[in-house]
């Protein structure tokens, strides 16, 4: 472990991960296995969108600095890291769910290059950027778990959008001025959630969940702490410069697994009102879903119902043995404490009652 820093810049910090690590930054507390002088920064500079109320975040710190700005402006990106020589960089922005193919790439990957670019010129030390699962695509086996030598098979245009970006980093990253590393996150939950996850309880709750198939294809997930604790390990592990880490919980769970967790939270540990149905499709349903994404898609649209019912039977599934190796990661939050804790929030916000 190298010493500490004295600037953090953060993109994506008004978003379900951002936020959360920025707090954690902000703060000094991770509920992990951390070293007790483990360093936070002196100063915080965020990133948020145009038209984003970063008032939030001010609030947090008298140490955070908020800059307004597109990723997809080289002039803004110039603005955020202007004068940030030796700083790090946290890219955790990104488009998930667009309403057209094209804006995958715009922000996804010309985003990144112009960002990484200003970067290297103002003397950046070192990024972490948030990748997906995605590039892999889905394990060809349930048995058989992605690591960081799997190839890439990208699963339809985000996916596409994330190994260009990766690629991307990788290409400034041999130019020598710039350190890198790249975190892979699978699907993630916790406090601090989007609308798309709140719907995903609200439907478990009501027995319209989907269950495709048998339901026994796994999931690896990434409780939001767990994934700040190896963004912090990448940006401060010296050896982790040029790598690739997927960052998720220490094992992954079936789809029976994580909808019967979340139900039976719901209904015994919160007691909100639980019909504990299910919506039992064939496989089929599954890909023809597939094949609907891969057509709306091609015609430049994105559908996420849609992209998302196709992803249902599918393993995407990964080892998180390498991090746990070479930056003494120690994913600590399972799934159930997980999930207590994000409908825990979900209820004090009633936005689950």
């Amino acid at each position: 472990m190298q010493g500490g820093f004295e600037l953090a810049l953060i993109t994506g910090s008004t978003g379900w991960l951002g936020k959360s690590f920025v707090r954690i930054l902000a703060t000094g507390r991770l509920e992990q296995n951390l070293p007790k002088d483990f360093p936070v920064p002196v100063r915080l500079r965020c990133l948020v969108q145009p038209g984003e109320d970063g008032a939030a975040l001010r609030a947090m710190s008298p140490r955070i600095e908020v800059v307004e700005g597109d990723l997809r402006n080289l002039a803004d990106c110039r603005r955020f890291v202007n004068g940030a020589r030796g700083a790090y960089l946290f890219h955790t922005a990104g488009v998930i769910h667009p309403a057209r193919v094209r804006d995958f790439y715009h922000t996804n990957v010309d985003g990144v290059r112009n960002l990484l670019e200003e970067a290297e010129s103002q003397g950046v030390r070192r990024v972490v950027a948030i990748s997906s699962n995605s590039p892999i695509g889905c394990n060809p086996r349930r048995d058989r778990l992605f690591d960081e030598a799997s190839p890439y098979h990208p699963y339809m245009n985000y996916g596409r959008s994330k190994m260009m970006m990766e690629l991307a980093v990788r290409e400034i990253e041999s130019r020598g001025k710039l350190e890198t590393v790249i975190i892979r996150a699978p699907w993630f939950y916790g406090p601090n959630q989007p609308p798309r996850q709140t719907q995903f309880f609200s439907m478990i709750r009501q027995g319209k969940i989907p269950i495709v198939g048998s339901g026994s294809n796994l999931r690896s997930l990434a409780y939001v702490d767990n994934l700040c604790q190896g963004m912090l390990l990448a940006a401060l592990t010296k050896a982790a410069r040029g790598q690739v880490y997927w960052i998720a919980d220490r094992r992954p769970y079936s789809m029976n697994e994580i909808i019967d967790t979340v139900e039976r939270l719901l209904g015994e540990e919160f007691h909100l009102p639980v019909t504990y149905r299910r919506v039992r499709l064939p496989e089929v349903v599954g890909e023809v879903a597939w094949l609907a994404d891969k057509m709306i898609q091609t015609g430049g649209y994105y559908h996420s119902k849609i992209h998302v019912l196709s992803e249902l039977n599918k393993t995407i599934a990964c080892s998180v043995q390498k991090a746990q190796n070479e930056l003494g990661y120690r994913p600590n939050v399972n799934l159930e404490e997980g999930m207590r804790r994000s409908i825990a929030w979900c209820v004090e916000n009633r936005i689950l009652i």
